[in-house]
């Protein structure tokens, strides 16, 4: 028994060894199937790839709702922001004003890229009640040298109009940008050179009063602008230097021909407030001024950011031939603005506003970013300009502005602004009186992404 047993056992070793010869590949087999797997690999990783460039993305996050293709050639991108003001009127009993509740600005921003070289930007305003379109243009870049818009936008003139709204310190705009265009429509060249240390603008627009903005022109006469920015420190890399300064130089020149019904001349007025400067307008004849013949304007700006602090400064001139009746001068209206301002939180100060280094949390955490900021701004009527073409009674020779303003970044998006201002006249009332002084106090609560 026992000799058939160990038999069998050396039998069934014999037969599994001689199965397992059989089995085993030989190296060139196993070359062989490793090569086919690695191809099988490959295809699948090309298949992928291929799936992957057909198909799009997107994305949420804090700078908005975007949707684009896999190789970025066409981006659509969706934000807005959101302003909700409180305008309160001090010690206003010699010049009552309404305090009141305002939706400053609702605006929906619609962006995108075209073909990887074309950008687009559509942006309407439902803000106090109205509804305007703001922004329309297309733009083209060629290179960092030459950039191509055409539509409707801010043309190159004021430094705190061509702020974002979303980043300014005080709730409304000094009186410079009540003297340059809003939005026009015209083609517009710009770029930068010497690594960004030099940045320029150009265009051609149809042209518009100043503080104004229009959908179209009745009038041939068109408008040029212009405007040359440096900024010596700015790295090649375009990172953020450690002292941001900017000195600039804009101009426009172009005509403009009013009528009795459209005269093509401003007026100024503090928000919520009646106007404190208007030519005189009848609609008669011997009693109307309107534009006649060339409009200039002027503005030197400058910048400058240096960690937590700030400063800005513009002056704006703007000169248009006036007539009325059969009397013509050139008057020359001037503003000017100086503004100062600190983090103390002590995150960067910059043009383009403060990112909150800790944003707040009410579950705990950082207290967001913190600025004040104080300001002075001033406005001068053309001597020239009274009694004939503005009534001395209604319209004041000067206007002079102080302000502080506290605002408190909560979070990149979330923002509250508190500020007051004082402004005193010089003329504008009966029997060569004053315009009595008004006081304000703006609050804001904006939301943006």
């Amino acid at each position: 028994m026992r000799a058939a047993v160990w038999m069998s056992l050396v039998a069934g070793l014999g037969v599994a060894c001689r199965l397992q010869a059989q089995a085993a590949p030989s190296p060139e087999e196993l070359d062989q199937r490793v090569r086919i797997l690695e191809r099988k690999l490959e295809l699948e990783a090309e298949k992928n790839e291929a799936l992957a460039k057909s198909q799009g993305q997107a994305v949420a996050s804090r700078d908005g709702f975007e949707v684009k293709s896999a190789d970025n050639a066409f981006r659509l991108k969706f934000r807005g922001y959101l302003q909700v003001d409180g305008r309160f009127f001090l010690d206003d009993a010699k010049l009552p004003a309404a305090d009141s509740w305002v939706i400053r600005r609702s605006r929906p921003v619609v962006e995108g890229t075209l073909f990887k070289f074309v950008d687009f930007k559509l942006m309407p305003d439902f803000g106090g009640g109205t509804t305007v379109l703001y922004d329309a243009y297309l733009e083209a870049r060629f290179s960092k040298a030459a950039r191509l818009r055409a539509g409707k936008f801010k043309p190159p003139v004021g430094l705190e109009r061509l702020q974002s709204a979303t980043d300014l310190l005080f709730v409304e705009r000094a009186f410079p940008t009540g003297l340059v265009p809003s939005r026009d429509i015209g083609l517009q060249l710009g770029g930068e050179f010497l690594g960004g240390k030099l940045e320029y603008q150009a265009g051609l627009f149809n042209g518009v009063v100043d503080g104004g903005l229009a959908d179209q022109d009745a009038a041939d006469g068109k408008e040029y602008a212009a405007r040359l920015l440096w900024k010596p420190f700015q790295p090649a890399d375009g990172g953020v230097p450690a002292i941001d300064l900017a000195l600039g130089l804009a101009a426009t020149r172009g005509d403009e021909e009013g009528s009795l019904t459209a005269t093509g001349l401003p007026s100024f007025r503090i928000p919520g407030s009646s106007n404190f400067f208007a030519y005189r307008a009848d609609s008669t004849l011997a009693g109307t001024a309107r534009a006649d013949g060339a409009r200039e304007r002027w503005s030197p700006q400058a910048w400058l950011y240096a960690g937590p602090f700030g400063a800005l400064a513009e002056w704006v001139s703007s000169t248009t031939s006036v007539r009325r009746n059969t009397t013509v001068a050139d008057l020359e209206n001037e503003a000017w603005q100086v503004q100062l301002s600190w983090v103390l939180s002590g995150e960067t100060n910059s043009y383009k506003g403060v990112t909150p280094r800790k944003p707040f949390s009410p579950q705990g955490g950082g207290a967001g970013a913190w600025i004040v900021a104080v300001r002075a701004s001033g406005f001068g009527a053309d001597r020239e300009t009274f009694p004939l073409f503005a009534d001395p009674a209604r319209s004041v020779r000067k206007a002079t502005l102080y302000g502080a303003a506290l605002s408190w970044n909560v979070l990149r998006g979330l923002r509250w602004m508190l500020d007051y201002e004082r402004v005193s006249y010089d003329g504008g009332a009966a029997a060569d009186a004053d315009r009595p002084d008004e006081q304000v106090l703006y609050t804001r609560f904006q939301v943006s992404f």
